[in-house]
């Protein structure tokens, strides 16, 4: 099982949000990092089918993902940075709504909804309404409803945005687990660089729409230290990748 990015461009009217960037995403925890504005979220978007490609393609085993229809919605969960849900839907009320809306038995959805309630520490809410929780607790319930289908592609936009110490350590060990549990892909993004260091194997670094670097944290620290770069935590590493990129696409805008 592999997502291919292929060439991928979007392009809005005079800003390029995603230039040309190619990607094999392999079953494990792929973290994205990149700054504000970097493309993050336009390209999580066009991976998870709710925005097109300007060009290039976006392929499942091989397969071009609208062409899929359908069968890749089966197979795919995401938690967007914000997601909707009705002001008077309980937590179960809520997930037994997703779970309707992705076809499964409600026997499978039944079962499906307490386990991942026990997994994320959600089973004594579950009767409360979503607009009553905490900012911690909804995108715990955000993160089960993306994987009700038990998904084989799976994107998580921020999971960790307003947990606590203790939430964050729970979302963190079960996000590791999954490939796992469920030979999937997961691909995350976060603004906290320890958290993707902790929770990720592999990592893309975008900047300005582009793709710095693809490759495994050991990959990027022997990169660093190649460059000159401090390379003593991912955070380091970022930055100085981010700056001498910005460096030198000042210098050739002054050509």
């Amino acid at each position: 099982m592999q997502l291919e990015i292929c060439n991928v461009k979007k392009q809005y009217k005079d800003k390029c949000a995603v230039n040309g960037v190619n990607l094999l995403l392999t079953p494990g925890v792929w973290g994205l990092l990149g700054a504000n504005g970097a493309g993050k979220t336009t390209l999580m978007r066009m991976i998870a089918g709710i925005t097109g490609t300007t060009e290039g393609e976006i392929r499942y085993d091989g397969v071009e993902i609208h062409t899929m229809g359908k069968a890749y919605r089966d197979i795919f969960g995401y938690l967007p940075q914000e997601f909707g849900f009705y002001p008077g839907f309980s937590v179960q009320d809520y997930l037994e709504y997703m779970a309707a809306l992705k076809g499964m038995p409600k026997r499978e959805a039944k079962r499906k909804i307490d386990e991942l309630l026990e997994q994320v520490s959600l089973s004594e809410v579950r009767k409360k309404k979503i607009v009553k929780l905490s900012g911690g607790m909804k995108r715990r319930v955000g993160i089960v409803q993306a994987l009700l289908n038990d998904p084989e592609v799976l994107i998580l936009d921020e999971p960790t945005n307003g947990l606590d110490p203790s939430g964050i350590h729970e979302i963190r060990n079960l996000v590791k687990s999954l490939p796992t549990l469920y030979d999937c892909t997961v691909l995350i993004s976060s603004h906290m660089l320890s958290e993707i260091e902790l929770m990720a194997n592999d990592i893309g670094i975008l900047n300005h729409g582009r793709l710095l670097f693809e490759g495994s944290l050991d990959e990027l620290r022997r990169n660093a230290l190649q460059a000159g770069f401090a390379a003593d935590n991912l955070e380091e590493m970022f930055l100085s990748m981010i700056d001498n990129d910005n460096t030198i696409r000042k210098q050739r805008a002054k050509l």
